[in-house]
């Protein structure tokens, strides 16, 4: 049965219009995969040695297993981020003569096998292997290394019952902030407690029983959890709600792209995936904090340059990134007005400009850290708004893929709207503020370089006519296939 679910989604892939787009970007991905592997079996090799030079009084093992908890929380934290749940069209399924536990077990089975799991074998395998040649007993390496590996499936069905749980997500941040507050002011040694489970784990093998009761209990409870939901009319049924609704009368001043401005803001305001962008976007005006508060960036301006283009570009990266997939459930409905895509685009940039601005104005506060920090940030958001946000709108018209607005992640339903061509399109903004900086900042100075980071913005800012039309064009060279895939069910 499972061939036959690989046999289903392998045609429903090379049957969909992203179909060549989609292979190029996983073949690109599957380097990625492999050269983030290079560095992690590296790191794997390397970590027993490093942790016997940094701590020469304590045996390597025992270093590492004080910090497992950190690199658990972060795995967390990470997978909340970007580990996206499998997807499967289930609802052909449902009224076929398939077992629902069969297709469920298909779909967990999907995760177990995920870059977020295989990821960390690349270093859990290399040092098991270095611990046995430098003598450890056999048996407790083995319990060792099933224990570590068991918590990390343990952590994948954690979340998948958790996923786009805000009060989940948050609550583990503050655990994470708090455990690393406590150990870096040394009010309390976490990382202490913890090792010595882990230690208790390696030199009692048979432990190892416990992990994996517990990740039965959460393969158990995941399967439930999935069940309990795996029906017709659940799948299909729409719940009511009531609609409040608020007076934009005063932003008839933008005129023609008033409208769509609107709809951007009921759509933030109304709906649950925007409003998580939004706020998630916030957290980007502390970008510098890890910064400017770092003696070792001081030396090396050019990360700074790249975040003082964070800290006013958080709605721009965050938001902007996924236009227009907040609009895939009316886009059909949208295009077949007449209204130029021209000032479709242009309420888009008109909201990521305002959210820049307001951005910079709560910015003021890292004056603190001097005038040259906050003509950092000042010349980011010239850059944000004359060419980031353009890189951020052309980005647009190759992502293609739809964004259920208000339904959080389920097993069988893609509301991530996740697309790795978004992850290309970064590069740019990412890279580019830092090499205008660099480079005049090497050859002549500082100041240099934030003209020069300044002025690629007003440049944009100037030539945003000529911009908007190419930009505008290549939407409508693609506006079918736009549609076509915003149209399929994924």
């Amino acid at each position: 049965m499972f061939k036959r679910f690989i046999s289903l989604e392998w045609k429903q892939f090379r049957r969909a219009s992203y179909f060549q787009k989609g292979l190029a970007i996983k073949i690109l991905m599957g380097f990625l995969v492999l050269y983030f592997g290079g560095i992690a079996l590296a790191f794997g090799a390397g970590v027993f040695f490093v942790a016997k030079k940094m701590v020469p009084d304590m045996d390597p093992v025992e270093t590492v297993n004080k910090f497992l908890i950190f690199w658990f929380l972060f795995d967390l934290l990470f997978r909340y981020f970007m580990q996206q749940l499998p997807v499967m069209n289930v609802k052909p399924l449902m009224v076929a003569p398939v077992k629902r536990s069969a297709v469920i077990h298909y779909l967990l089975g999907k995760t177990s096998v995920s870059f977020f799991n295989i990821l960390p074998l690349f270093v859990f395998i290399p040092f098991s292997i270095v611990m046995l040649f430098q003598g450890y007993p056999v048996l407790n390496v083995i319990g060792w290394f099933i224990s570590v590996f068991a918590i990390t499936l343990c952590l994948n069905f954690t979340n998948f019952l958790v996923n786009k749980n805000n009060i989940v997500f948050y609550s583990l941040l503050v655990i994470l902030v708090v455990l690393a507050g406590l150990e870096y002011y040394e009010i309390y040694n976490v990382s202490e407690s913890i090792g010595a489970v882990f230690n208790f784990l390696f030199n009692n093998p048979y432990i190892a029983l416990l992990p994996i009761l517990l990740l039965i209990f959460l393969y158990k409870a995941t399967f439930n959890f999935v069940k309990k939901g795996f029906y017709l009319d659940d799948a299909v049924s729409k719940k009511v709600k009531e609609v409040n609704t608020t007076d934009l009368s005063w932003m008839n001043r933008f005129g023609a792209v008033a409208p769509f401005i609107k709809n951007d803001v009921k759509l933030i305001w109304r709906n649950v995936r925007p409003k998580q962008v939004v706020l998630m976007s916030c957290m980007f005006l502390f970008y510098g904090l890890f910064f400017f508060t770092s003696d070792t960036y001081k030396e090396m301006p050019a990360f700074l340059a790249f975040a003082a283009m964070f800290i006013t570009g958080g709605f721009l990266i965050s938001f902007g990134q996924l236009v227009p997939s907040w609009d895939s459930e009316y886009y059909k409905m949208l295009m077949s007005q007449n209204i130029p895509y021209k000032q479709y685009l242009e309420s888009k940039w008109y909201l990521m400009v305002f959210a820049v601005v307001v951005s910079f104005i709560l910015a003021t506060p890292y004056i603190y850290f001097g005038w040259d920090i906050y003509a950092m940030i000042a010349a980011g958001a010239v850059f944000n708004v004359g060419l980031n946000s353009f890189i951020t709108l052309f980005g647009g018209a190759l992502n293609r893929v739809p964004i259920e607005l208000n339904v959080k992640a389920k097993a069988f339903s893609n509301t991530n709207g996740f697309n790795p061509v978004q992850l290309l399109i970064g590069l740019p903004k990412v890279f580019l503020p830092m090499i205008l900086f660099y480079i005049p900042y090497k050859l002549i100075g500082f100041n240099a370089g934030l003209i020069t980071v300044a002025m690629s913005g007003v440049l944009g800012i100037v030539f945003r006519k000529y911009i908007f039309n190419f930009i505008v064009s290549i939407y409508q060279k693609g506006k079918y296939k736009t549609i076509a895939a915003f149209s399929e069910k994924k």
